[in-house]
């Protein structure tokens, strides 16, 4: 989701309807229990497990930064890992936004589960820094996002575009058009990270315009079978590409100029990785278990694994834990990338996020004012109950 150079089934029972995200990110605030429901509707445990893997893939990516100069095996497995897994994460992010509009309660929920968290998380991160790394100048920008906060800021973005794209009739061709027209567009500058926001613009609007259908497809036995060997050859053309290929380009962060590449690149680049995107991601979602397993309640927690790993990380590259020799051989590698998925999965357990729920997911009804609607609701449930006690009197 970031890199380290810059600070900052064959069931054929459909899919459950698709529910809108309780907090505006794709880890919804819910019961974690496929049995348990949220406003009446059941989880699916299929989401659950993609978020959760996801975000492993995620701090397994950020954990090999460090390392994969040295390896170019581990810098072939570093970008076909990135190929998908934040593609897997958006889609199902914006699956998760179809219902989305400018209701006032979900307009809440956007700001106390996202835009709160970002700056709340686009503060902490640049003090972290002032601390651990002994730099009293690094500055707090809330308009350049820091590390992994841009996440946030193009989910905000993007769920405030929604009904933009429900009304659009062909959403993800524009969408694309708009992805390529910013690659050739290096004044576009940091601002909000728009480049991947952008750039990264048509994995949502996919997830938008998808239904349960689309993801049974990518259930069926033959997916599976057909994913391993498509994995494998995506492997053999990263380690091929590993020295032809600037991996930035899988960041979506930088236009083509700003890549050193001719400017029609950036266009043709737009098409090819969204290309290999959505394949490497709809074999990662044939793996994806159905069934509730050991690891589908935290799912729910993928947004405090995603945003508290990155200070494990941080602290990892500015006190030197990476330098060690003998971590930059495959044992060392090895145990790196399972340190990191045991941390976040950590990160994404109930106590972790009752501690710092606060900061993630504040309530805040001091700030908002009652909705209209909600006052009526309210004043008729109250009506309804002492009629009952009437009636039972």
């Amino acid at each position: 989701m970031t890199n380290s150079l810059r600070p900052n089934g064959d069931r054929k029972a459909p899919l459950p309807p698709a529910r809108s995200s309780a907090d505006g990110v794709p880890s919804p605030r819910s019961p974690q229990s496929p049995q348990k429901k949220q406003n009446g509707k059941q989880r699916d445990a299929f989401f659950d497990n993609a978020k959760y893997l996801a975000i492993v893939l995620v701090a397994m990516g950020h954990a090999w930064e460090p390392l994969k100069g040295d390896s170019r095996i581990l810098e072939a497995a570093y970008q076909v890992v990135y190929a998908f897994h934040m593609p897997a994460f958006i889609i199902i992010a914006g699956y998760f936004s179809r219902s989305f509009d400018m209701r006032p309660d979900r307009l809440k929920r956007l700001i106390t589960g996202v835009a709160v968290p970002y700056i709340v998380f686009e503060t902490a991160y640049p003090l972290f820094k002032r601390w651990i790394d002994n730099d009293p100048h690094q500055e707090i920008s809330l308009l350049d996002p820091w590390y992994l906060t841009w996440f946030l800021c193009a989910l905000f973005v993007w769920r405030l575009t929604t009904p933009i794209w429900k009304l659009a009739r062909w959403p993800l061709p524009l969408a694309l058009g708009i992805a390529m027209l910013a690659t050739v567009s290096p004044s576009i500058g940091d601002d909000l990270d728009l480049q991947r926001v952008l750039q990264f613009l048509p994995f949502f609007v996919l997830g938008l315009s998808m239904k349960p259908e689309h993801f049974h497809m990518v259930r069926r036995r033959s997916v599976r079978i057909a994913s391993v060997p498509v994995f494998a050859a995506a492997l053999a053309v990263s380690w091929w590409a590993v020295p032809r290929m600037n991996t930035a380009w899988f960041y979506h962060r930088d236009s083509a100029q700003e890549l050193g590449a001719p400017w029609w690149t950036g266009p043709v680049m737009v098409l090819a990785l969204f290309g290999c995107s959505l394949v490497l991601t709809a074999c990662f979602f044939a793996w994806v278990p159905r069934r509730h397993m050991w690891f589908t309640a935290l799912g729910a927690g993928t947004l405090y694994g995603y945003l508290l790993h990155g200070f494990l990380v941080k602290a990892g590259d500015y006190q030197g834990w990476f330098e060690a020799a003998w971590l930059h051989q495959p044992a060392g590698e090895i145990l790196v990338t399972l340190l990191a998925a045991a941390v976040v999965t950590v990160l994404c357990t109930k106590p972790v996020q009752r501690v710092f729920r606060f900061a993630m997911e504040p309530k805040m009804e001091w700030a908002f004012k009652r909705d209209a609607a909600e006052l009526a609701r309210e004043r008729q449930s109250a009506e309804r109950r002492e009629r009952e006690k009437a009636a039972v009197g």
